[in-house]
């Protein structure tokens, strides 16, 4: 585990511009894992960013960066709430939520689909994946489309423009923590 591993897979979640990525690494300990989480929540907490182990699995751990301020706006929308109760998420608090959604990584080895939800997909895209069985989408880039192309496009595009700045910006010595905006 390392910072360019969250430079490289977070970077759009660290701009403020993407409510969660995940990322999966390898560990050597548990220990090692729990102390990687409490550096980096303990210097972004004021950015309003946190890291969660998902899952331990096989040698790897999943890891959830995430702004749970964004999350718990995203899960006011009426669809997406919908949604997560369909699959049988309660959908009193995000706590809750992520709860369950740790309680479903560890159920299966396959990822629920509803986990697009938790990283910011737009709800009809997430929707559209489950109803298709993963077929048929209009385009395919952070995530399968089902609804808008071209605005999906764009932010594919941002995201891309986003990490490769962040990771020139951090390779020019600039610190994670001063690159992860405050929300």
């Amino acid at each position: 585990m390392s910072e360019e591993m969250l430079i490289q897979h977070c970077s759009p979640t660290l701009a403020g511009l993407k409510t969660g990525n995940l990322f999966n690494c390898h560990y050597q300990s548990y220990a090692e894992v729990l102390g990687f989480l409490r550096k980096w929540n303990t210097a972004l907490k004021s950015k309003g960013v946190r890291l969660l182990p998902l899952r331990f699995h096989n040698g790897k751990v999943l890891i959830y960066v995430y702004r749970p301020s964004q999350l718990s706006r995203d899960f006011q929308d009426d669809d997406v709430c919908s949604l997560l109760s369909s699959c049988g998420y309660c959908t009193d608090s995000c706590e809750k939520c992520v709860t369950k959604l740790i309680e479903r990584l560890c159920e299966s080895d396959e990822f629920p689909h509803e986990i697009g939800l938790f990283l910011g997909y737009p709800c009809e895209d997430v929707r559209g994946f489950i109803e298709n069985k993963a077929s048929d989408a209009k385009c395919v880039g952070c995530w399968k489309v089902y609804g808008d192309a071209q605005k999906a496009q764009r932010t594919f595009d941002r995201y891309k423009k986003c990490t490769r700045i962040y990771h020139q910006q951090w390779a020019n010595g600039k610190p994670l923590s001063k690159l992860t905006v405050a929300r």
